[in-house]
């Protein structure tokens, strides 16, 4: 069973943390470099981040069961399940809170474009913050990929 467990394990992080790290660092910076319209660039982008999320919601779920299922309740000292359930929780909070309040706001900005209601200064402050959660997510990945993968285990 651990010939099984142990490589999707591996898979899982490296999916996760690579998806975070590709399309927050290199897919929408470009989508905003070369796409004139923002409004597409940002519809395009959400999109991404939107898989991104979900992506880390399946990889940390399975990850946190497999730390559970091989460590039991002794996994509560593991720096590992902390960094995983942190990012969970990063990946929850923007997913379910930030990015429906900011989906709210653009509706409630139609027919303007958000940037151009008298919300844009709700909406940048909301932006920045799910813009921070995603910069502690990768940050908190790249420490969980050496720590899973650099030599030094919990």
């Amino acid at each position: 069973m651990n010939q099984v467990v142990r490589p999707l394990y591996a898979l899982a992080l490296t999916f996760w943390v690579g998806a975070l790290w590709t399309v927050g660092g290199v897919v929408a910076p470009t989508l905003f470099a070369a796409l004139s319209d923002r409004m597409l660039a940002g519809a395009i982008a959400g999109r991404l981040f939107s898989a991104v999320a979900w992506i880390g919601i399946g990889s940390a779920v399975y990850m946190l069961l497999c730390l559970f299922f091989q460590h039991g309740v002794s996994v509560l000292k593991s720096a590992v399940f902390w960094l995983v359930l942190t990012m969970l929780l990063c990946t929850l909070a923007a997913q379910f809170g930030i990015q429906p309040l900011l989906a709210q706001l653009k509706n409630q900005a139609f027919p303007r474009e958000v940037m151009e209601s008298v919300l844009r200064q709700r909406f940048s402050t909301w932006h920045g913050i799910a813009s921070v959660l995603y910069v502690i997510q990768s940050a908190l990945g790249g420490v969980l990929v050496v720590l899973e993968f650099g030599g030094t285990r919990r």
